[in-house]
């Protein structure tokens, strides 16, 4: 039900955004289910690339096929002109991957929570009158830590807990700094600076709403009054929270260094990175598309977090509820763009772009978030391609390189190269962006549709099946990225399924085409 929920949402919305939505439901029903989380992940990420090939708006190829069609002299495609095909495959993929497919991916145990190695211990040290630490600025004090893999998480000062404090705070005498620190190293982290170790508690697995309680359980429990001098300065807003990485989020290619601390107030505790946990220095790691990221902070600058800086959100967690009346006016105008697209009132583009604006009118959305949600990268990279791709045709490259297939390949068989045009189409969408696949292919497809005298419909709607069916890879689609760090898979992990499933899809997808668009 999960996968057919991805598949008919991606049908209507960007493919990213309907398995970032179900991602967090999908790990709790497999933490509930006890299942490892890449068996629930992998299937619904699967489902929401299928789903996007069978209305017009479900993902950039499909619109970018259609443009094609109408620079060629034709109408554009219509909004569910892509059903006849995309459906039957679709379903048919769902149905495999539910059944059967499911069992073939592989069992990988992400590092979660209760997994993260960060450092094994907690620990409260007291910075005594007249230590190397008094009056030192905290990033003098974690400079001195870094040689013992060292780092500070708060500052007790007063009965007052301060998490993540700034870089610039001078720390006095009489502060208690909780660190975190290997078992091992931990007296060389407290020697150079003269801290005193108060008392010490290796953390046990937390849940959000505990973690906060836990980590005020250092004090030890010879001292009578530690729990009641610690209890006040531990808030219980504080918690654990797991963050996936979106693909072009700004956080990648950044470290924890300033961003987290200085501008949120939150500690990163920890990086899973395709079931590698030995990563380096936290502070300074350059996060990557697809990391998943043990923090810890206040609970509101955690759901801050999510939508400033393109992560989501993975561990159970308090929900916000949105303003009643922007909810309803957000449905009803996603639900008049599609119409006026699907009955043919205005143009695809058209219709979205004032849905976009009267999102803006009435508020539903700042203009600051429309502008974050463009994929920019994407809009670049297809500027330069369109001209290339229409230079292929242009100058007959595009002629050429069909006339090689047909005659060296496909042997003058429209069936067979309509095949030909299917299957290269997939592999190169396995390598590279599926939107750049579909420039690319399209004049090729053309080509050879005219070369065989054929329907070219058919061909174009082979690139389209082609171009959204990257299931090989994690590179091939932004969703098989986005699961690599909470599935815990590496590279060569998504070919047992992927493979099995681009073979249905062929299968399937002939016949529909040849039904649908007949040559």
């Amino acid at each position: 039900m999960l996968t057919s929920l991805a598949a008919l949402l991606s049908g209507f919305m960007n493919n990213v955004g309907a398995l970032a939505l179900l991602m967090p439901v999908a790990l709790q029903l497999a933490s509930r289910l006890e299942l490892p989380p890449g068996r629930m992940l992998m299937p619904l990420a699967f489902g929401s690339i299928l789903g996007g090939m069978t209305t017009l708006v479900g993902t950039p190829p499909n619109l970018i096929v259609s443009s094609f069609r109408a620079s060629a002299g034709n109408n554009s495609f219509s909004m569910f002109d892509f059903s006849p095909v995309g459906l039957p495959v679709a379903a048919l993929g769902v149905l495999f991957i539910a059944l059967l497919g499911w069992r073939w991916v592989p069992v990988r145990q992400r590092a979660g929570t209760e997994g993260f190695e960060t450092g094994a211990y907690l620990t409260e040290v007291l910075v005594a009158e007249g230590s190397k630490a008094a009056g030192m600025c905290m990033r003098e004090i974690e400079a001195a830590l870094d040689e013992a893999e060292a780092q500070v998480l708060a500052l007790v000062r007063n009965n007052v807990r301060l998490n993540a404090p700034r870089h610039d705070m001078r720390v006095l005498p009489g502060d208690i700094l909780v660190i975190e620190a290997e078992a091992e190293t931990l007296s060389q982290a407290l020697s150079p600076l003269g801290l005193k170790l108060e008392e010490s508690k290796k953390p046990a697995p937390a849940d959000d709403e505990e973690s906060g309680e836990k980590e005020g359980q250092a004090a030890s429990a010879s001292d009578p009054d530690a729990e009641a001098k610690e209890k006040p300065a531990v808030s219980d807003e504080i918690v654990l929270m797991e963050f996936a990485v979106l693909p072009g989020a700004d956080l990648i290619g950044r470290s924890a260094t300033d961003l987290l601390r200085t501008a949120h107030g939150i500690n990163l505790l920890a990086v899973s990175r395709q079931d590698n946990r030995s990563l380096g220095r936290l502070r300074t790691l350059p996060f990557r598309a697809g990391d998943v990221l043990l923090m810890q902070g206040p609970a509101e600058a955690l759901t801050d977090l999510a939508g400033q800086t393109g992560c989501i959100p993975l561990a159970q967690r308090a929900l916000r509820i949105p303003n009643r009346l922007n909810a309803i006016l957000a449905s009803l105008i996603m639900a008049a763009a599609v119409c006026g697209a699907a009955f043919g009132l205005l143009p695809a583009a058209i219709s979205f772009a004032a849905g976009v604006l009267a999102s803006m009118a009435l508020r539903t959305v700042s203009p600051r978030d429309v502008y974050a949600a463009v994929d920019w990268p994407v809009v670049v990279l297809l500027a330069a391609l369109i001209p290339v791709a229409g230079t292929l045709e242009s100058t007959g490259a595009g002629a050429l390189v069909a006339r090689t297939l047909i005659e060296n390949v496909a042997q003058g068989s429209p069936v067979f190269a309509l095949l030909v045009i299917m299957v290269v189409t997939m592999t190169l969408s396995d390598l590279m962006n599926n939107a750049a696949t579909a420039a690319v292919m399209c004049p090729i497809a053309l080509g050879t549709a005219a070369q065989l005298g054929v329907n070219p419909d058919a061909y174009l709607m082979a690139v389209t099946v082609g171009a959204s069916c990257a299931f090989l890879t994690p590179i091939g689609h932004q969703n098989n990225t986005l699961i690599l760090g909470p599935g815990g898979f590496r590279f060569g992990d998504y070919w047992r399924l992927g493979l099995p499933l681009e073979i249905l899809v062929v299968a399937a997808g002939m016949p529909a085409l040849l039904w649908a668009w007949p040559l």
